[in-house]
């Protein structure tokens, strides 16, 4: 465990002010019965870094005996990286993976050539009712890694480097960030964490990577004298240090890394830079010819017509 740095520039200087490049707000849409809204891709920014979507689950109650039911789907190309704040998920995949993920654990699923997974609510969470909350970021993968096996990879809470100091509190995910790095590994220079801050609390992004951005979970924030609210998306230009001043409680997802090997295309959960190879996933998943979920093979979400 070690201290963030503190040596952040003066707040509201006109260096920081002129890195913001863009502010997205995301867009809601409805997944498995449950509201998503989603900041990636968006109008004028389709990656950061890896990251090609950037999903926020809830937050959403559920009653006695209901749940999250996402069926069995396929993806090509892409990594999805699972991170919840509240309530529990059951993943299972055609590798024959079950795992339930909770608050502070993660869980990377690496498609690669292709890979069909669910993603419920387990019997207990279930019989008791509860709140869901988290954040589902997909990741592209590299062109070098793109038709490799797929692969599950779950930490726990424990195995995630956190660092504290001055009311700031990082959990990292993926990559390295704050001299620290996780044990998760992703094939293309990135970095995702979760920052919890108290009132007062500034914290530095510096420049070690070309794209950045923060996502505001919850909670009010001054950049270079602007004030920012929950549900935003800011993306930041290279170069330049950020220093974030919580104005209250908050909560942020740090992300970003390296610009990605070339533009992806991108077609319901597939994602590749061939369109070609997107056209034969349509038509494996079509025809039957992706392996099925164990323990979930009775129902799939048919490939959508469009």
């Amino acid at each position: 465990m070690s201290a963030l740095p503190s040596d952040d520039p003066v707040i509201g200087d006109k260096k920081s002010c002129d890195a913001l490049e863009q502010v997205i707000v995301p867009r809601s849409h409805d997944v498995g019965g449950f509201e998503v809204r989603r900041a990636l891709p968006s109008i004028g920014r389709r990656m950061v870094g890896p990251f090609i979507f950037f999903d926020q689950m809830g937050p959403n109650e559920f009653l006695l005996g209901q749940g999250l039911d996402v069926r069995p789907h396929p993806h090509i190309g892409l990594a999805t990286v699972t991170y919840l704040f509240d309530g529990a998920i059951v993943h299972r995949d055609s590798l024959g993976t079950e795992m339930t993920i909770k608050p502070g654990d993660v869980n990377l699923m690496t498609a690669g050539r292709g890979i069909v997974h669910s993603e419920r609510t387990g019997t207990a969470e279930r019989a008791h009712g509860q709140r869901l909350f988290g954040i589902q970021a997909w990741a592209a993968l590299p062109k070098t890694h793109e038709e490799n096996p797929a692969a599950f990879v779950h930490h726990g809470v424990g195995e995630l480097p956190r660092i504290e100091g001055e009311g700031k509190r990082v959990r990292l995910v993926m990559g390295s960030l704050f001299g620290e790095t996780a044990p998760t590994q992703f094939p293309h220079e990135s970095f995702y964490a979760e920052a919890v801050l108290a009132p007062g609390a500034v914290l530095p992004l510096d420049d070690d990577y070309d794209e950045r951005a923060v996502f505001i979970v919850s909670g009010q924030i001054d950049i270079a004298g602007d004030v920012f609210e929950g549900g935003r998306l800011l993306v930041f230009r290279p170069g330049d240090r950020i220093s974030i001043l919580a104005l209250s409680n908050a909560r942020l997802m740090l992300l970003g890394g390296a610009p990605m090997d070339g533009p992806r295309h991108i077609w319901w959960n597939f994602v590749s830079s061939s369109k070609e190879r997107i056209e034969q996933a349509k038509e494996e998943w079509k025809s039957g010819r992706f392996d099925t979920v164990p323990g979930d093979d009775k129902e799939f979400i048919p490939l959508p017509e469009r």
